[in-house]
């Protein structure tokens, strides 16, 4: 590409090391989560929510578990301020959720936001001025001393505010365009704010810092929290947030980063919704915590009921390659990814496993309210034996042998080829059924008698050009002796007869279910199901339908 030299590198490392976080392997337990849907999810939708929607949204973030809502810049806007004071004076706010509200250095904006705060049993204050070189030079064009002043004057209004108005306030403070911030100048203005709140142990105050626009990849960004959580005054009563966009498509792994790095809370929103390429998305990083067997304390058991809702109400979509909610992220329509999956899916019955470790799939999809069948193995013309005979055990109860799998799996990618679509599973049933199953054309099996002496000798009855024949034959076994009085009497030849029965166990009726493989002098293998309340004549029928295959439509006993 042209002009990649008007670009350079606009983040600023530490003055000291500070790598300590890439010693640890993984997260060990959840951060605090606070949403901020309702704020820079909000403001970031073309239509931005309504009261009712807005309302609706809460709840479902309390729903989900979210201890600490940002529900907006009260100051800011009349619907703003309207949807705090709904929730205040309506009750809505559960006793265990803290509603975080939004505010400028300002303090007719202060008073207002404590004005809408009045009733709330317990709120935190989020104070924020931009410290960017890029800011402060371009937007404010302020000395560094002019911009610690505006955060500093505005932590003393918050504390003479909060005075005067009954409740219980927390307050934190953003050096917003805290990524493009010399870190020495990020430390000290947090530190005169500190200086002016004097947080303690029943006191404890927020900074938050946030990658408002990202810059660096991850580790760059984990070694500016760890450099400002090493250094920064009142460190044990102070509870050091991230909030990660995602301009670089790094916003999970900033976080996931800043938590090993010193971090204790994280705002984000659910699926990324926010700004530009978005906020961080909650639900992965939740998902990706319980993954490693962490309890993320959020609850996305029924997701698709959350996309539901989310969908509804922001007007906007879920990726389908979204992690964990995407409609297609279990999605294996891969031959060799069906099997390993299928096979792993039979692992886990055939054993005890304390844990999950099926390929391919990072998390059981049942946890957050997603189905094997229809969102894990889907058909294809790219799908193979493994999967496709997958869907039949598991939705409808049909254990094929392998080597019919493989001849049923052929037959079904060649249709989703020549369709140019995916199967879903009635559609691959179907199929089955009208390809294997009680084949009654040109022969159908009438009845069937048998007498045991040396060997099994039986007599068989079929109709075939609406003429009822009557043969004879004699075996090793029952359906050895049927396939011999086929061979003998229509002049057909097959041999290795393959066998297999199992009771069908899925659906109202008690059936028997039977497989009968046969081999032509050419080598090629026909195969037919046979179902009937009785065994034996599940086995006949299946039989019936493997030759039936293999004779066709065009060939007449004279």
């Amino acid at each position: 590409m042209k002009n990649f030299n008007k670009y350079t590198r606009g983040y600023f490392m530490p003055p000291v090391r500070s790598m300590k976080w890439a010693e640890k392997e993984y997260i060990t337990e959840a951060p605090t989560w606070c949403s901020v849907d309702l704020r820079d999810g909000n403001q970031a939708l073309v239509v931005p929510m309504n009261l009712e929607e807005k309302l609706e949204y809460f709840q479902l973030l309390v729903k989900i578990g979210f201890k600490e809502i940002e529900v907006g810049f009260p100051a800011a806007s009349e619907t703003e301020y309207t949807f705090l004071r709904t929730l205040i004076e309506e009750d809505l706010i559960p006793d265990d959720v803290t509603i975080q509200v939004l505010t400028q250095s300002r303090e007719h904006i202060i008073q207002k936001t404590f004005e809408s705060l009045k009733g709330a049993k317990q709120a935190v204050v989020h104070l924020y001025n931009s410290t960017s070189v890029a800011q402060r030079e371009q937007v404010f064009r302020k000395s560094k001393e002019e911009i610690i002043d505006i955060a500093v004057s505005g932590a003393k209004l918050l504390k003479k505010y909060a005075a005067e108005t009954p409740g219980n306030f927390q307050f934190q403070y953003s050096p917003e365009s805290f990524t493009g911030t010399e870190l020495e100048f990020a430390l000290d203005i947090c530190n005169q704010v500190l200086d002016v709140w004097q947080p303690t142990p029943e006191n404890k105050v927020i900074i938050n810092l946030p990658a408002t626009v990202s810059l660096s990849m991850p580790h760059v960004y984990a070694s500016q929290i760890e450099y400002m959580s090493d250094h920064m005054n009142y460190r044990e009563n102070v509870i050091l947030s991230l909030h990660p966009h995602n301009d670089r498509g790094s916003g999970v792994a900033d976080a996931e980063l800043g938590i090993l790095a010193g971090g204790q809370r994280v705002e984000g929103t659910l699926f990324g919704n926010g700004e530009r390429t978005g906020n961080v998305d909650i639900v992965t990083l939740a998902l990706n915590m319980f993954s490693h067997g962490v309890d993320p304390k959020l609850d996305f058991t029924n997701i698709l009921d959350i996309i539901s809702v989310y969908e509804r109400m922001t007007k906007m979509k879920v990726n389908e390659r979204q992690p964990y909610g995407g409609k297609l992220v279990f999605a294996a329509f891969s031959g060799s990814h069906q099997d390993a999956i299928a096979k792993g899916m039979r692992w886990r019955e055939e054993n005890e496993c304390q844990h999950w470790t099926v390929p391919y799939l990072m998390i059981d999809p049942k946890d957050i309210g997603r189905e094997y069948e229809g969102d894990v193995i889907r058909i294809n013309s790219q799908s193979g034996k493994g999967g496709i005979g997958y869907v039949l055990e598991q939705q409808y109860g049909y254990d094929l042998p392998a080597k019919m799998r493989e001849s049923f799996g052929y037959i079904v990618k060649n249709i989703s080829d020549q369709q140019h679509k995916e199967l879903m599973s009635d559609e691959i049933y179907t199929i089955f059924y009208d390809e294997y199953v009680n084949i009654k054309s040109p022969l159908e099996f009438v009845n069937y008698h048998f007498t045991q002496h040396d060997d099994f000798r039986t007599l068989i009855t079929i109709k075939m050009n609406n003429e009822v024949h009557e043969f004879e034959g004699e075996g090793n076994g029952r359906l050895d002796a049927i396939s011999n009085a086929l061979q003998t009497n229509l002049g057909i030849k097959f041999s290795k007869l393959a066998y297999k029965e199992h009771a069908q166990e899925i659906g109202s009726e008690s059936n028997a279910v039977s497989y009968v493989g046969i081999t032509a002098l050419d080598g090629t293998e026909y195969w037919g199901c046979g179902i009937d309340v009785d065994i034996m004549t599940s086995s006949v029928k299946a039989l019936f339908s493997a030759v039936n295959k293999m004779i066709g439509i065009v060939q007449l006993i004279k």
